[in-house]
């Protein structure tokens, strides 16, 4: 027993030894700072905190500091949580996760097609995400959002994105109803069944599920992105949970990474059904399980997830096989917390290197930039139609390719080979295919090993001649009980609305227009018997076909 007890003392030495510390404070040094706002991290390996530190603040205004038991919102890492909770109901034979939505909530409209609360927990629902739907119902994201208004737009949906099981496409809206099948069915609130049931058991004591906006939380981070003038408030009311709203601290979630290998709460039933990859209704896998996605890191499995509300950027990442789980949370809108949390996961892991020098023959360098000729260039640059109907721009400025999707920012990418080009920001790689006639015909886009699209390059489309003045009017979407008022700006076609920034949309295809906002990125207009535009369709990433009529 104490030869044991010496040889364990000297592997967490070693693993705790100062150079680690060094090192994680090189990889946070941006944040280590009074005037920014800041980082707390934490690395559990069997059952012990190997290393925990804060950095920088979390709250500007009275100059507070980040600690490891600051409290931050870390939003859709929430999502494991929602998932854990309705399996352990299954395991009381209360639910069944194969049961339909509408057998616990019958205000979830009726589409012809059963909803599990399976396909709710693993993103194939085929349901429109909360947040598109808010968004382009008038919400800002700073406003007030509770659980009611959610429940009311998806009571008012007609159609779904796609069939239920057939696609993977990340959806919120699953994940709140799921975290309302829990209440509905335990007689408590969401936050009060996961107090009594996860957090108290586990003495995470500084962990709730955050559904009131006006309840004061002491210690807790605010969060921040920064501007040409510094940092700005990122302000954030959420009253809604299940998709996001878990506050809770580095050393907290320490102990729920413990639990996984130790089960206090649940049992290794719940475990390995939280655990395991979920599949399409053809059978494919797509990287999802409950509420996590499973992979591998530099060939170590990893089940991990990121978070991303106002400024709060999350991620909390598992290694089983070395029964070690790292926590990084920041209150920067500016901080990668997924590329950042593997930097410290490098700090700790083993055997990575063996994996790398396998690998290393059969793929591309990653971190070799390639130059590429004008020709090489040229034969990858136009429009991509995606299969969710975005558009992806590829464009060229300064000798380098750069990408835009509809309505959102413009990125550079980084050539890795001529065909190949990396996203750095967002850890997303291209691939240009089927060259026919000199130019590319197919963009892959990879988000992880098993999430990627694809899109067929599109002809090349004049905008002038679209005659704007047939798309001028209002239109009215019943679903969302708004609408959005078509205009002729400067020889633009200009969506306004009455809590929102005016959109501007270029013209495509024929009846199809791109919009510039992330919410409200694709509209096609549709006609009557006698060519008469008489409504539109709205689409943005995470929402399809969202029907207007034309008012006037």
């Amino acid at each position: 027993m104490a030869l044991r007890f010496v040889l364990i003392l000297l592997v967490c030495i070693s693993a705790c030894r100062p150079t680690s510390e060094k090192e994680a404070d090189r990889i946070f040094e941006k944040w280590n700072h009074s005037d920014t706002p800041g980082v707390a991290v934490a690395v559990v390996k069997d059952g012990k905190i190997l290393f925990k530190k804060g950095y920088g603040s979390a709250n500007l205004e009275y100059g507070i500091p980040v600690t490891t038991s600051t409290i931050f919102h870390i939003a859709s890492v929430s999502k494991q949580f929602t998932a854990f909770a309705a399996l352990m109901l299954e395991k009381e034979g209360k639910l069944s996760m194969d049961d339909d939505i509408r057998k616990y909530i019958p205000e979830v409209p009726d589409f012809g097609k059963t909803i599990t609360l399976r396909h709710l927990a693993t993103h194939t629902s085929g349901l429109r995400d909360q947040w598109n739907l808010l968004a382009i119902a008038g919400w800002r994201l700073d406003d007030v959002i509770t659980k009611e208004q959610v429940l009311k737009l998806i009571s008012k949906q007609q159609e779904l994105n796609f069939d239920p099981g057939e696609e993977f496409l990340y959806c919120n809206t699953g994940f709140t109803l799921l975290a309302e099948v829990v209440a509905r069915v335990s007689g408590q609130t969401f936050a009060e069944f996961c107090s009594e049931k996860i957090f108290q058991p586990l003495q995470m004591n500084h962990t709730l599920f955050y559904d009131d906006h006006e309840k004061i939380v002491p210690n807790r981070a605010y969060s921040y992105y920064p501007d040409s003038s510094g940092y700005k408030k990122s302000v954030l009311s959420y009253a809604n949970v299940g998709a996001t709203s878990l506050f809770t601290t580095v050393e907290d979630l320490s102990k729920w990474a413990e639990n996984f290998s130790n089960p206090q709460v649940g049992d290794q039933s719940i475990i390995d059904k939280l655990n395991t990859l979920a599949h399409l209704n053809n059978g494919e896998t797509f990287g999802g399980a409950m509420g996590q996605f499973i992979g591998e890191y530099k060939g170590v499995s990893e089940i991990s997830h990121g978070g991303a509300d106002a400024g709060y950027r999350t991620y909390f990442a598992r290694y089983p096989d070395q029964n070690l789980a790292v926590s990084v949370f920041s209150n920067d809108a500016s901080f990668e917390s997924g590329k950042f949390a593997h930097q410290v996961a490098d700090l700790f892991l083993e055997n990575l290197t063996e994996k790398e020098e396998k690998t290393a023959e059969e793929k591309p360098d990653s971190t070799a930039v390639k130059t590429l000729s004008p020709e090489v260039r040229t034969k990858h640059l136009g429009d991509y139609e995606m299969k969710n109907g975005d558009i992806l721009s590829v464009s060229e400025k300064d000798d380098q390719l750069h990408i835009q999707a509809t309505g959102e920012e413009i990125y550079p990418l980084v050539p890795i080979s001529d065909t190949q080009f990396k996203l750095e920001e967002l850890e997303i790689t291209l691939e240009f295919l089927e060259e026919t006639n000199a130019l590319s015909q197919t963009l892959k886009v990879s988000y992880s090993e098993n999430d990627s699209d694809e899109g067929k390059r599109i002809e090349a489309f004049d905008p002038g001649s679209v005659d704007l003045s047939e798309f001028v009017g209002t239109y009215y979407s019943d679903e969302l009980s708004t609408a959005y008022q078509f205009v002729i700006i400067d020889s633009n076609l200009v969506a306004t609305h009455s809590r929102h920034h005016e959109i501007y949309f270029t013209p495509i295809k024929k009846n199809v227009f791109s919009g510039d906002t992330w919410f409200f990125g694709r509209a096609e207009f549709t006609r009557n018997s006698a060519g008469e535009v008489e409504g539109l369709k709205a689409s943005a990433g995470r929402t399809r076909n969202m029907t207007f009529r034309k008012t006037e």
